[in-house]
């Protein structure tokens, strides 16, 4: 009888794992799906006016990313995002999926720093498999741009409000997402790998990515859990893309709420916030860092 109950335990937990494993693998492919609002979908539907930036005044002009000022509800905004191609296969390539290079990183900083300089809030659309891995990207610097964009996000004095929309992507992504307050909607991913990465270095086949997307969870509920991100923003029913009008809507509500919010915070105490809570992800143990007001002031 012991063993019969065993049994039925052991298969029940089976089938609540296969049953979350194809949940989380959806999610992935609704993350992906290629009729998701992307980041001009939500500029056209949030913005009544926006002026593009282009270039990075050194190298070139990267399409994968989207810069520009607008006005949001009255009040100018500094909005930056990753852009894929949907249309044609000429499109998606010039805009490299969304995949930025160290030229696109560059023009994002040119963008913070203008938003910093006028007092605009900043907005950032997050939607990319990862920052362009390429060898001309390698040798201009993709990971120390990287690390200059995430570096530019925390020092800034204006609000930033930053959206998941669809895949967030390792570092290419985080580049974007430093923010007062990061937003996530349902059916978006965000990681520190893509699934197929994760399954060619564990078990070095990328076929089972769906097995590594059940093992580290990239989904928006599973953010919210650990800390990753401070809200999730709900989707049409069946997903972004079976209602655009809808999806934009319910991201307005959202980033209208928590720029309201961080708007009421001293600039000084929204940097250090800022800080303190991004260094907060992924303390394991007693001995946490010192993410006090004056103790981020100490490291300035």
């Amino acid at each position: 009888m012991v063993r019969v109950t065993d049994e039925v335990r052991r298969l029940r937990r089976r089938f609540q794992e296969r049953g979350e494993e194809s949940q989380i693998w959806d999610a992935v492919l609704l993350a992906r799906h290629t009729s998701r609002p992307y980041t001009l979908d939500y500029v056209g539907g949030l913005f009544s006016d926006f002026y593009e930036l282009h270039g990075d005044r050194a190298f070139a002009d990267d399409p994968a990313i989207v810069a520009g000022i607008g006005t949001y509800h009255g009040r100018p905004v500094v909005c930056v995002g990753n852009q894929k191609g949907r249309d044609t296969v000429e499109e998606r390539i010039r805009r490299n999926f969304g995949m930025a290079r160290p030229e696109g990183y560059r023009k994002a900083i040119r963008a913070f720093e203008l938003a910093d300089r006028l007092g605009f809030p900043v907005l950032t659309f997050v939607d990319t498999p990862g920052a362009y891995p390429g060898v001309g990207a390698e040798e201009r610097g993709q990971a120390g741009m990287i690390a200059s964009s995430i570096l530019a996000m925390a020092r800034l004095e204006v609000p930033v409000i930053a959206t998941v929309i669809g895949e967030g992507g390792s570092g290419g992504a985080l580049a974007l997402a430093v923010g007062d307050r990061v937003l996530m909607q349902e059916n978006a991913i965000y990681s520190v790998i893509s699934p197929e990465g994760c399954a060619s270095i564990l078990w070095k086949d990328a076929a089972q990515a769906r097995k590594a997307a059940y093992a580290f969870r990239p989904t928006a509920a599973s953010c919210l859990d650990l800390g990753v991100i401070d809200a999730v923003v709900a989707e049409p029913s069946g997903g972004a893309h079976k209602d655009h009008e809808r999806a934009i809507r319910l991201v307005d509500v959202a980033i209208s709420a928590a720029l309201d919010e961080v708007l009421a915070l001293a600039p000084r105490d929204r940097r250090l916030a800022r800080r303190a809570k991004f260094r907060r992800m992924g303390v394991w143990g007693t001995a946490e860092p010192d993410t006090t007001a004056s103790g981020l002031a100490a490291e300035r």
